[in-house]
């Protein structure tokens, strides 16, 4: 693509009122009334009336300037220009939206999650955020990242387990395989904190959500080895769901993979697997068994787990003891404790589907590539807002995704390409008859999935059965 123009015949000057540069806002925020976000975050919010009046305003304008790309709060002047005004009422000043946030303590943070977790509820209501086959689970992944800080004025920064100086967020996702990951519940934590602290908490809230916005089969809780510990697993088996999480290389389940007869290897598709066409078995040097495991067994009998213990091994190309190897030096393995049923969930079927949970990571890179890209204040409590309300934008986005696109692209598209292809539409407003028309660009490329996604929010609610 070339520029058709001399330089100088083209000339730049700001003096339109009428364009607004992001027209997905639009139905983005229809989509956010209908799941009642300004009335319950207005409902719950007890944040002090002198700097926290009109709180249901106030939320709504910050998860509107994360959606429109806003990753500090100078980025919320995305939402004063142009028409803005004439399409929206409050349109604040980040001034005033920062002295919002700064007023947050650790109680409104967390009336801040009820209404995160109450409008994933609505989100769920407006659109199949969780498909599932008959017969499948739900699949909550739990994990922590460190989002990284700069400067010494941040609360509770610290170097952690990745050794980058930041803030600790732990998130738990829920996903299946027809839908891409929403979240569920989220907690900002000190730099330094171990991941399993306040995981228990997490997990219950996010199953309590999950339980709030759909009924189905029982789900599974996938987690790493940082959160294999009684209170993690107990909490998630007290709330109906069952785990697959993964554990250390502790003398216990060592001594458990030491029993596993050799005949009891079953070889499964991993990297660089082929398959054989004559008998249909896979070529690989990856080999899975597994094993009745009890957990916990330094516990009282009522606090020890029953389960299965998966082991999947591979050759350790760099042995230690090469002159009198041991199983452990002659292979790696990788073991995971789970309760589900092997009726249920074969050996195979539960490695893979434990795989499965590296999906976190990119809801973690998606939060990153937008509003978590800054934590934008130095106070802890306005921080962790900021979280809060990240992840209310993320799941407005999937939302929007899934109506806007339900059988194709878009439905599991990252929030990036939401945010270009739905939401920033430039248009310019003209009113008439007292009606305000948008005129959006055309030939606009993603024209058919923003006119869907503009119809089904803005349609009148269905009328009140008698």
């Amino acid at each position: 693509m070339q520029f058709k123009h001399a330089p100088t015949a083209v000339s730049v000057v700001f003096d339109d009122p009428n364009l607004v540069s992001a027209a997905g806002l639009v139905p983005m925020l229809r989509l956010a009334q209908s799941a009642g976000l300004a009335e319950l975050a207005q409902g719950r919010l007890s944040v002090p009336t002198d700097k926290g009046a009109n709180a249901g305003a106030k939320v709504s304008a910050l998860v509107a300037g994360m959606l429109a790309g806003a990753d500090s709060i100078d980025d919320m002047n995305l939402l004063r220009h142009g028409g803005m005004g004439r399409l929206f009422d409050r349109t604040y000043a980040p001034s005033t939206l920062g002295s919002f946030l700064r007023e947050f303590r650790f109680g409104h943070v967390r009336q801040l999650d009820a209404v995160a977790s109450r409008v994933l509820q609505g989100l769920t209501s407006q659109a199949p955020l969780l498909q599932t086959r008959v017969g499948e689970r739900v699949m909550v992944d739990l994990d922590d990242t460190i989002i990284e800080v700069h400067g010494y004025q941040k609360q509770g920064a610290g170097f952690g387990y990745s050794g980058v100086r930041g803030l600790n967020a732990l998130l738990a996702t829920a996903s299946t395989s027809a839908s891409a990951p929403v979240i569920l519940s989220q907690r900002l934590r000190q730099g330094k904190t171990g991941s399993p602290k306040g995981a228990a908490r997490i997990v219950g809230d996010a199953l309590a959500t999950l339980r709030r916005a759909r009924a189905g089969e029982r789900p599974l809780l996938r987690a790493d080895s940082a959160f294999y510990g009684y209170a993690t697993v107990g909490t998630a088996l007290k709330a109906g769901a069952d785990v697959s999480v993964t554990v250390r290389m502790d003398p216990a389940v060592k001594a458990a993979i030491t029993t596993i007869s050799e005949d009891a290897w079953t070889t499964i598709e991993y990297t660089d697997a082929i398959r054989d066409e004559t008998t249909g078995q896979w070529i690989s040097k990856a080999e899975v068994a597994e094993i009745p495991f009890t957990a916990f067994r330094s516990r009282k009998k009522s606090k020890q787990i029953a389960g299965r213990l998966i082991v999947r091994r591979i050759p350790d190309l760099n042995p230690k003891n090469i002159d009198a190897p041991t199983l452990f030096d002659t292979f790696r393995h990788h073991a995971f404790f789970a309760t589900t049923d092997k009726d249920d969930m074969d050996t195979v079927a539960a490695d893979k589907t434990h795989r499965g949970h590296a999906i976190i990571e990119q809801v973690h890179a998606d939060l990153k590539n937008g509003p978590l890209a800054h934590l934008p204040s130095g106070a802890f409590a306005a921080n962790s807002a900021w979280l809060v309300l990240a992840v209310i934008a993320f799941n407005l986005t999937r939302t929007a995704g899934v109506i806007a696109d339900h059988a194709g692209r878009l439905a599991r598209a990252t929030t990036a390409t939401i945010r270009r292809t739905l939401i920033h539409v430039p248009a310019r407003l003209a009113r008439s008859a007292r009606r305000i028309t948008l005129h959006l660009p055309e030939a606009w490329p993603w024209q058919n999935a923003f006119h869907r996604l503009f119809t089904i929010t803005h349609a009148p609610p269905p009328a009140a059965t008698p």
